[in-house]
């Protein structure tokens, strides 16, 4: 089974859901707002997502822009970021066992849940 790391907020993370729906494929939706995701938890999807941590990081978001951006971080920062804010995580990020992606664009979800 997918997990899908959501945002009911984000029309990128609902779209995903929606396919996900449309095409008989099962999932887990962990609201990632309700319930926070721990440091551990964002490092182990770190990991099975094999980029860095940046990647996971919503940069238009404002909040972003008005207290993180331009800023040096180190990986273990970010991540207390993400924890403590989790309105800056990349959304949806989909999760199949030992692999993860950022639902992003929606297309790509095809490949993953098939791959």
């Amino acid at each position: 089974m997918i997990k899908v790391l959501h945002n009911s907020n984000c029309s990128k993370s609902n779209a995903v859901l929606e396919y996900l729906d449309e095409n008989g494929v099962q999932f887990e939706i962990i609201d990632i707002v309700k319930d926070p995701l721990t440091v551990l938890e964002l490092k182990t999807i770190l990991k099975k997502l094999n980029q860095p941590v940046e990647n996971m990081v919503r940069k238009n978001e404002k909040l972003y822009l008005e207290k993180y951006a331009g800023k040096e971080f180190s990986e273990d920062e970010w991540l207390e970021i993400l924890a403590e804010n989790p309105s800056l995580i990349q959304r949806p990020i989909l999760i199949k066992g030992s692999v993860a992606m950022i639902g992003r664009p929606v297309e790509n979800v095809k490949f993953f849940i098939e791959g």
